[in-house]
């Protein structure tokens, strides 16, 4: 709490302000591209807020539900400074209370938030919620299985063996206290090929089409995820936006990939293809199948692994041949993720770290821009899907599922495909 009176209703003037905030070169946040495509905006009265475009753009609205918009009070921004972040005010059903940092932060019911349920009770139904922060992934599994703490989101192979059968279920021991929450999750898990490499392998089409043929996603998933996930055998787009299934990708057809392996030595000369897979410790179970895989059509591979700072460092500027990687949504429209093989947001002036170009796909980009209807937008993403599953500048391995173990004591907490948390209608009961 601050000032005199701490306690206002939100008017657009809010909004305006946050805006510039975010803008400002002084508070250099990291979310600033969000306003990229905003010619202006403005606050004309207490309940309208104008936002003008530089051009089309349909996904905006999307852009608009990230965090990085969400609204703040000018006069709590001034009276705390720099501590602002330690001290946020907001219009949320919680509170800010205590934060011990990478200890222990504690929200409280906000006693004046403005929803109510379906019959007429205020919201939120919890009177506080701690969020505690563990040194690794394993810890943290080990306070959830002792009932220390409620509910935990992801799955690690540090645990997925013990909480889940390899058909994803859960363990038996584990049925009567917990239960497990999935639904897809707005992320593809990847092998991106640096397009601007020198190396013949990389500039291959043919080798590159070899190595998506060339490993058994289906089993992949099964053996090394337990199940969760959804072997990436359409496009780039993953389940859950408009575009998914809309084409066949790459299925394990190892003859196939052997052939183009072939096509690869007669066009080359070079008989003994090799290729190096960059990645980081987290990933190296994938990878290393990947590499056994592909050994058996002829393609040797070495892993190279780096720590995750290091490996989007050389990602980023093209230091790696070949790169593990992953894309979750910023926001929930397959643009997000065509933007990434749009030539004119090669790294570091956007996420097209392959270096990928073609002009086909690129006019196609531009087209879908101006499109409103969601239909027709969907079939020029189906047919930019198709060109990157044609020209293979990656390799999609699995789209991610978004994975939630909670305590059987609590109620009402949902799951969604950007995995947010939303904690309004949850209960626990005594």
């Amino acid at each position: 709490m601050f000032g005199e009176d701490s306690t206002r209703t939100v008017v657009a003037s809010d909004f305006e302000y946050s805006f510039n905030r975010l803008l400002d070169p002084d508070v250099a946040s990291p979310g600033s591209w969000v306003l990229q495509n905003v010619d202006y905006f403005k606050a004309t009265t207490d309940t309208t807020f104008v936002i003008q475009l530089k051009q089309p753009f349909p996904a905006f609205l999307g852009l608009l539900s990230m965090r990085y918009c969400s609204v703040v009070p000018k006069e709590a921004v001034d009276f705390y400074g720099n501590t602002f972040r330690r001290n946020p005010v907001g219009t949320g059903p919680f509170q800010f209370k205590l934060w011990e940092e990478n200890v222990k932060l504690v929200l409280r019911r906000n006693p004046l938030y403005f929803e109510r349920d379906e019959e007429g009770m205020q919201l939120p139904y919890l009177e506080a919620v701690a969020i505690t922060f563990l040194p690794d992934k394993q810890s943290e599994f080990l306070q959830f299985a002792q009932g220390k703490i409620d509910f935990i989101s992801g799955l690690d192979n540090s645990y997925k063996d013990e909480i889940l059968t390899s058909k994803g279920l859960l363990q038996e021991k584990y049925k009567d206290r917990a239960k497990l929450l999935t639904c897809p999750y707005l992320n593809t898990e990847y092998l991106g090929f640096f397009m601007g490499a020198e190396t013949p392998e990389i500039k291959s089409k043919a080798l590159r089409q070899a190595v998506n043929f060339g490993f058994d996603r289906r089993k992949m998933v099964t053996y090394l995820r337990n199940g969760m996930g959804i072997p990436a055998e359409h496009g780039f787009i993953p389940k859950g936006l408009p575009g998914f299934d809309a084409i066949d990708g790459y299925s394990y057809q190892p003859e196939k990939a052997r052939e183009l392996v072939n096509t690869y030595i007669s066009e080359t000369g070079d008989t003994e293809p090799e290729i190096v897979i960059g990645t980081n410790s987290q990933y190296l179970d994938i990878c290393e199948y990947v590499q056994r895989e592909l050994e058996k059509i002829g393609v040797s591979v070495t892993i190279d692994v780096v720590p995750p700072s290091t490996l989007r460092q050389m990602k980023s500027t093209g230091e790696l041949d070949i790169f593990r990687a992953s894309w979750v949504a910023d926001y929930p429209d397959a643009e997000n993720y065509l933007s990434l093989f749009y030539s004119p947001n090669f790294t570091p002036n956007g996420p097209n770290y392959t270096h990928f170009k073609n002009e086909a796909l690129d006019s196609l980009y531009n087209s879908a821009l101006s499109v409103t209807d969601i239909s027709e937008r969907k079939l020029l993403y189906t047919q930019m899907d198709s060109l990157i599953v044609e020209e293979a500048p990656v390799v999609p391995l699995f789209y991610d599922m978004a994975i939630r173990f909670v305590n059987k004591d609590v109620t009402g907490l949902g799951i969604n495909p950007q995995n947010f948390l939303f904690l309004k209608r949850v209960k626990k009961s005594p």
